[in-house]
């Protein structure tokens, strides 16, 4: 694919998409449609380090960087807002510290307490989160009492089974919902399969903690290395918190900042995020959407104007958010202006992200972001290289833009068909900027 603009190189990395870990130890505990590969991960660390390493990833997601820098002998710290992925990647890292035995023991439990609440009509204790409102019933009537008491016999199982047991509900619990990821969470009825009545919720949730059990042991044996701690999750905003990390520490970043596609990473988690007592009012979200990069189109569309920050010199990008702006004024809030303010936003939002990792970055150390462009009212935004054109001016020289995956799955956003021809025939695709910190 030639990307227009810029020099690219195929071959340098394997696909970074996520739906390649469904199926790789630890990782297979979360399913989670905002992520890159373990293998992607592998292919970095093989290339950039030599030895123990401190490697870094500033959009943590479920742990991927983490887990993988872990087994390669690295210390690894992330920083993550979504109290649920951080969640996730805490267990992960901590999985070669379980008893398998122990946690095969209280599966074993499980089961027996659930079938024996089937045959007593065992009365739930738990309830609800009372503030989670859904526009159909989550879960149906039948469905919702076994998830009540599977909580119920979570209640009673000490750390850190107690957090395994509710990741494994959290991993699950969308599949005997009314809902489903496709990519965004709705109702089944909506894509036009049948909702669920009726559900083996203990047997959802009791062979997703078996497969834990194995993938401790095999985690346990993995693990190679020097002694170290376990990664460091660290649940705060790194665009505002980086100085957490030890100025020039770190000598490897790897990740994926959110996409200029308004992809709602926070509310596609509101299942998990008030089953699992991390939310518990609409207030939560809107705090976890204020920190997420860019904030949402939603969120920006109403302002007058948002223009770049003004250490963001640089003509293209500014003619590009003018092209944009300028776009079907007559649809008020859904034209152009709002896309513009929620694009500016994201840029000014990426200079923060490239002024924290200059700060945690050592003198001659990689930093490579996977990140796709977008089209914002039939206005092709080349992301990956507006991003490296900052990192430029932020002490960065820019080591290549590779494109490993040159189609990517997904919806362009408002009046941006990529299928109808719009935007001069751009189509979405997936790059790893690669910057070296002067």
């Amino acid at each position: 694919m030639n990307v227009p603009g810029q020099a690219t190189e195929r071959g340098a990395f394997r696909d970074p998409a996520f739906m390649a870990n469904r199926a790789a130890p630890v990782h297979r505990w979360v399913p989670w449609i905002a992520g890159f590969s373990r293998q992607f991960v592998q292919d970095a660390l093989a290339r950039h380090l030599r030895g123990p390493s401190v490697v870094l990833d500033p959009f943590a997601g479920v742990g991927t960087t983490l887990v993988e820098a872990d087994l390669a002998g690295h210390a690894a710290v992330g920083f993550e807002i979504n109290p649920y992925a951080a969640f996730a990647a805490r267990a992960k890292l901590g999985a070669h510290r379980l008893a398998p035995d122990g946690l095969r023991a209280s599966v074993a439990a499980f089961e027996a307490f659930m079938a024996e609440s089937a045959r007593t009509g065992r009365t739930p204790e738990a309830a609800p989160p009372a503030a989670f409102r859904t526009r159909a019933p989550f879960y149906s009537p039948a469905v919702e009492r076994k998830v009540l008491l599977a909580l119920d016999f979570t209640a009673t199982q000490e750390a850190p089974i107690r957090d395994l047991f509710r990741l494994a509900f959290a991993a699950t619990m969308v599949g005997y919902s009314n809902y489903s990821y496709e990519p965004s969470l709705g109702r089944k009825a909506s894509a036009g399969r049948p909702e669920v009545e009726d559900g083996d919720v203990a047997g959802a949730i009791a062979d997703k903690l078996r497969e834990m059990a194995e993938d401790a042991a095999w985690y346990r044996a993995a693990r190679t290395g020097p002694e170290r701690d376990d990664g460091r999750v660290v649940e705060r905003s790194f665009l505002e918190d980086y100085a957490e990390v030890a100025e020039g520490s770190a000598d490897l970043l790897v990740t994926s900042p959110p996409y200029l596609n308004n992809y709602h990473y926070n509310r596609n988690t509101r299942p998990h995020l008030y089953w699992l007592g991390f939310c518990s009012s609409p207030g939560d979200l809107k705090r976890l959407e204020a920190l997420n990069v860019g904030t949402y189109w939603q969120n920006a569309r109403d302002e007058a104007r948002i223009d770049l920050d003004p250490t963001i010199d640089d003509a293209e990008i500014r003619a590009t958010l003018d092209e944009v702006r300028e776009r079907n004024p007559e649809k008020g809030v859904y034209g152009g202006n709002g896309w513009a303010n929620y694009a500016a936003r994201y840029f000014n939002d990426c200079a923060r992200f490239l002024d924290g990792a200059a700060w945690c970055l050592r003198p001659g150390a990689t930093a490579l972001a996977v990140i796709g462009n977008s089209i914002l009212q039939g206005v092709s935004v080349p992301t990956d290289r507006f991003l490296a054109r900052i990192a430029e001016a932020r002490g960065f020289e820019l080591a290549g833009i590779h494109v490993p995956r040159e189609t990517r799955a997904g919806s362009s956003i408002v009046e941006s068909s990529v299928r109808a021809g719009k935007a001069g025939g751009s189509a979405l695709y997936e790059s790893v900027v690669e910057l070296r910190r002067r």
